[in-house]
């Protein structure tokens, strides 16, 4: 047996049980590893309410950090003691997991257990978005919702490491300086300003190239709104609601390319997965990435972890940590 966190029936927070579960067993080409921690994300708390249909009951948990406990037949490149970060299906909320290779990456020397648990999500995805949804470059502007946050961070970092003029949008000076830090070149506050009517100022009109939009429901118009002839959407999250249905001919309005990525997508064979995770690895250790974990959590207060997270106080990574 093992401790981990389930939910039995979708709901709030309190749908979340710190519980004894099965300890998983290795099979063929897999392996177990011993979590050390494991990140927080929105995803979970889709899958928590519901939003996200899946078979219950269900674990929580989408990537973590450890030490491989055990190796599957079949397994190459993996060995027990080794140090791991590793994307997931539901289950890293647990002391430990089966993982699949596939998406198992070696962590740096340089890089500690925190730091591999709190990149790897969203780095991955931030970074395949920036490179596959709409190849950022020199000379483009790009909106960027939701800056400060942890995906949002990310985002700002890659896009001016691209070369790009980065506007984001936040909800508060404190998130702003965040995402100054960051390398925004202009601040947005959504819940204040017209976004459309002040990226239209602040461009002269020329509009954006693209929007990575995390929010969903409440800033989608905005984004739409904010785009160039040709320009693209990146959507990508529901923090504020589930984006409605949109009528196909609105994207008419100056050829508009409009995206509805998910990491998984781009990273569905091992080479991929390995390519992306080996650049993002490298971006940390020279210092063109840099990563803020805002809490860190005890398995038994995963409540509180979402709490924390949905309310929108988060400024950067928030973690579980498993010890």
């Amino acid at each position: 047996m093992m401790k981990a966190v389930r939910v039995s029936t979708p709901g709030d927070v309190s749908a979340l049980e710190v519980t004894q579960v099965e300890r998983p067993t290795v099979q063929p080409g897999k392996i177990i590893v011993k979590n050390v921690y494991s990140g927080v994300n929105f995803i979970d708390t889709y899958f928590r309410s519901g939003l996200y249909p899946t078979t219950m009951p269900t674990l929580l948990g989408r990537e973590a950090s450890g030490v491989v406990e055990e190796v599957g037949e079949g397994v190459t490149g993996i060995s027990v003691g080794d140090s791991v970060a590793y994307l997931t299906v539901n289950n890293s909320y647990a002391e430990y997991s089966l993982a699949d290779p596939k998406t198992v990456a070696h962590i740096p020397k340089d890089i500690g257990f925190d730091v591999a648990a709190a990149v790897l999500l969203q780095g991955l995805t931030a970074l395949s978005f920036v490179t596959r949804s709409y190849a950022v470059k020199k000379g483009d502007i790009i909106l960027i919702h939701a800056a400060a946050g942890g995906t949002g961070r990310l985002l700002v970092q890659l896009c001016k490491y691209f070369g790009a003029t980065v506007i984001g949008t936040t909800s508060s000076e404190e998130k702003a300086k965040l995402a100054r830090e960051s390398g925004a070149d202009h601040i947005i506050f959504y819940n204040e300003e017209d976004v459309a009517a002040r990226v239209r100022e602040i461009t002269n009109g020329k509009m954006v190239n693209a929007v990575f939009d995390g929010v969903g429901k409440s800033t989608f118009q905005g984004s739409f709104d904010s785009l160039a002839r040709c320009g693209t959407l990146v959507s990508f999250g529901n923090a504020s609601g589930k984006v409605p249905p949109i009528e196909i001919n609105m994207l008419s309005k100056g050829n508009i390319t409009l995206l509805r990525p998910t990491l998984f997508g781009y990273i569905d064979t091992k080479e991929e997965f390995n390519e992306a995770a080996n650049r993002l690895f490298d971006l940390i250790e020279k210092g063109a990435i840099k990563f803020n974990i805002c809490k860190i959590f005890e398995l038994s207060k995963a409540a509180d972890a979402h709490t924390f997270l949905e309310s929108r106080q988060s400024t950067g990574k928030v973690l579980i940590s498993i010890q």
